[in-house]
């Protein structure tokens, strides 16, 4: 009776220290899944294309506050992007680490945690806060179009104006949701990157292209003899929402610490100061953009 009286007793303990344990463990992982920012080495790894001039850029040296691209060696990122996560770093007291990565890369890359946010004048469009949360917005950007002085589209007072080739790049509101509402344009395959748009552009590969203002006028810097064709106020202007031009810091889904660290500062920042940051980036921008 007393060996059936201990072992029951010694049973229970078991039980109970086992118990016990996987709260523990529960309770860790609970823990310690929460607090899990990407960050809690001090360094903040920022993903964006660097080629996509006024938001970012990379050039061959440190001019003008640049920063080392970790995984393309020798070359520096540079632009409104950079000078934004400079600023975010600072006020948090963390390191900036800059990684160049294709568009159509950066969500995934932030999905999987190879990187903690993409800062590269993404709109916070419904169809990106499903895979990603977003921090902001950390700039207001007005839809326009860009074409050739002279052309024809030149004298446009609005979109139902415009007629021709156009395009824009892949993967944007500009190509998706803009063109589509340009009744007498002939839209062309998309453009892989901004860059790659321009070009279509310069070279009379497209009659005009879809863009949003701070793109529009850093494309002025490297082809002057591009014009901005601004309908704002007209009544006959692109039909955008606010997720369309409002531009955000996509970090992990439910990365909340994160989320609540970056928008803890671009609160206190207002549209005139995003606007005054992207002169300052226009103002350094490379020629060759």
């Amino acid at each position: 009776m007393r060996r059936l009286i201990a072992l029951t007793l010694a049973l229970m303990m078991a039980l109970t220290l086992a118990a016990c344990a996987a709260s523990n463990t529960d309770t860790a992982d609970t823990t310690g899944a929460a607090a899990v920012t990407g960050v809690e080495d001090g360094v903040l790894t920022v993903a964006m294309e660097c080629a996509y001039a006024p938001y970012n850029w990379s050039q061959p040296d440190d001019a003008n506050g640049a920063v080392p691209i970790v995984n393309s060696e020798g070359n520096y990122a540079n632009g409104y992007d950079v000078m934004m996560a400079k600023k975010l770093c600072e006020a948090n007291g963390w390191e900036l680490e800059v990684m160049q990565l294709d568009w159509d890369s950066l969500i995934p890359a932030v999905q999987n945690g190879t990187i903690d946010a993409v800062i590269a004048g993404q709109s916070m469009t419904a169809d990106r806060m499903e895979e990603v949360d977003f921090a902001g917005p950390y700039l207001y950007a007005t839809i326009v179009c860009l074409t050739k002085t002279g052309s024809e589209q030149a004298s446009a007072t609005g979109i139902s104006a415009l007629t021709g080739t156009c395009t824009s790049q892949m993967g944007t509101i500009w190509y998706d949701t803009c063109l589509p509402q340009i009744e007498g344009a002939d839209i062309q395959t998309a453009a892989e990157s901004a860059p790659a748009m321009l070009m279509a552009l310069e070279t009379g590969a497209v009659d005009f292209v879809c863009t949003d203002m701070p793109t529009a006028q850093g494309a002025l810097v490297a082809y002057p003899d591009m014009m901005i064709l601004d309908f704002a106020g007209s009544g006959d202007d692109f039909d955008v929402s606010d997720e369309d031009v409002n531009i955000g810091i996509s970090v992990r889904k439910g990365n909340t610490v994160l989320k609540d660290a970056l928008d803890a500062v671009l609160s206190k920042m207002s549209a005139d100061d995003f606007n005054k940051l992207m002169a300052d980036a226009i103002a350094v921008q490379p020629i060759e953009g």
